[in-house]
């Protein structure tokens, strides 16, 4: 069995698409927008002016795949009860990595150390998507 994330961006997913391939390098997989489906979508699907917005992308962050789409691009998106985790090579890497993902985000842990962690901080990126940014503790010998 294999779990994946799917984001459903609300008509923002090219802008994350972006900010993902800034501050993660992301790798766009595939990307397919609603005009080039290849079944005609039901207006409630698709609704007007949004041709150009994304139906589904795949993205590879490291050895990841997230999906996203725009989904029906109606408002803002609402991503709770859930946090995508990124594991940080060491200190100077999770520092890169929070403080980048929360440019124009909101920091809901500081990154620090913590009794698990020499570094882990929690944050909401500029999309509502959040995240954690952990450095592995070194395996106990």
């Amino acid at each position: 069995m294999h779990v994946q994330a799917y984001l459903f961006l609300d008509g923002r997913c090219e802008e994350a698409i972006e900010f993902y391939k800034k501050t993660l390098g992301a790798k766009v997989e595939m990307m397919m927008r609603f005009k080039e489906c290849p079944d005609p979508m039901p207006p409630e699907m698709c609704p007007p002016g949004s041709k150009n917005k994304i139906l589904h992308s795949c993205l590879r962050i490291g050895d990841t795949a997230v999906m996203a789409s725009d989904g029906m691009a109606r408002g803002k998106p609402e991503f709770k009860g859930f946090s995508l985790s990124v594991s940080a090579k060491d200190e100077a890497d999770a520092d890169r990595l929070f403080n980048a993902l929360a440019d124009g985000g909101k920091v809901e842990m500081p990154l620090g150390k913590t009794f698990f962690s020499p570094r882990f901080g929690m944050l909401a990126d500029r999309f509502g998507v959040g995240w954690m940014v952990i450095v592995e503790p070194p395996a106990a010998s």
